[in-house]
């Protein structure tokens, strides 16, 4: 099968060589959108990730110049119109199962940046300041955590907050009725905002949580909460949040995603001007510790990802073959 994967960084290309097996692959560092669309002429799939664009006018022009076979290299899908997919007649393969672990972790390391203070301890050391004063943080035991999203991120996540000694409250419109109350204790939106001293959100992106948390939402949380997203930016009202932080209604925000970040994140501007403000305020607060989107990036889920796609795709095509082999012999 020829396979033209979009948005590919080097990293990428060394993990997934190692289980290309018979496939024909072509590496392209442009995100697949409408004006990108005729690159992957040729190529009986695309791979896309987070930040593609697989929308209908997208997908009409790789069905035209038949491409009707979709694979994505991340967890969420709130970037495929499935509807179209399916009304297409285009086959859409996808890895839900790669490690929770590592954005769990990046989640659960954010938070205990923010608490203590690294980024600014660090900076201080640097430049020959090594004064504490100001940098007074929190202990984590005895917190309780807000989870909005338990599937299996939040669980993770949920299960080293547990380590730490916090109580672990969730919300969740499926609740696992399996996990004992000892464990998590599942309540509404509204009590989560109300008490939670630490909010962190594992929820898909869809219709019913984008900008779950807003100036509404946040005007119930503690001042003293600190909020992490690990999820979609959407989830988040950037704009909210920072006044929010302005007018201390929140005490810090770590975030590995951005609600407009396809134009930037895993892109090199370090010579290049940031047009977009609400970014810019957003990556200087010092209340804030912002990161590219980089949260899946360890060497265990990269091979979970190449391994289990590559899989996909290699079973696929044998199923097609096998189907076309036993209509010829009809």
């Amino acid at each position: 099968m020829k396979i033209a994967f979009f948005s590919t960084q080097a990293f990428e290309k060394e993990q997934f060589a190692v289980f290309l097996g018979r496939h024909e692959t072509t590496f392209f560092s442009e995100r697949l959108e409408v004006s990108t669309v005729f690159l992957a002429q040729g190529h009986d799939a695309v791979c896309g990730f987070a930040n593609d664009d697989l929308s209908r006018p997208v997908l009409e022009g790789l069905m035209a110049q038949g491409t009707s076979i979709v694979g994505m290299r991340c967890i969420g899908l709130d970037n495929v119109d499935q509807v179209a997919m399916n009304m297409l007649g285009m086959t859409l393969l996808h890895v839900p199962g790669y490690s929770p672990y590592s954005v769990a972790e990046q989640a659960v390391t954010m938070l205990l940046g923010l608490v203590r203070h690294l980024p600014e301890a660090q900076q201080r050391v640097r430049t020959g300041n090594f004064t504490i004063d100001g940098l007074s943080g929190f202990d984590l035991h005895g917190r309780t955590v807000g989870v909005i999203g338990l599937g299996r991120i939040g669980k993770a996540f949920s299960n080293i907050m547990r380590g730490f000694g916090c109580k672990v409250i969730a919300y969740d419109v499926r609740p696992d009725q399996r996990i004992p109350v000892t464990e998590v204790r599942y309540v509404t939106f509204n009590e989560l905002l109300r008490t939670s001293d630490i909010i962190s959100l594992h929820c898909p992106l869809n219709q019913n949580t984008e900008y779950i948390i807003n100036e509404d939402t946040l005007a119930a949380v503690k001042p003293d909460a600190v909020l992490i997203n690990t999820g979609r930016g959407r989830l988040v009202d950037t704009l909210a949040v920072l006044d929010a932080l302005d007018q201390k209604l929140l005490a810090g925000y770590g975030a590995d995603v951005y609600e407009n970040e396809k134009d930037y994140f895993h892109y090199d501007f370090s010579d290049k001007d940031v047009a977009d403000e609400l970014l810019n305020r957003l990556r200087r607060h010092a209340k804030v510790i912002l990161t590219p989107h980089q949260g899946f990036l360890t060497e265990d889920t990269l091979q979970q990802i190449a391994r289990g796609l590559l899989n996909q795709f290699t079973y696929y095509d044998s199923q097609r073959k096998l189907a076309f082999s036993k209509a010829s012999m009809c």
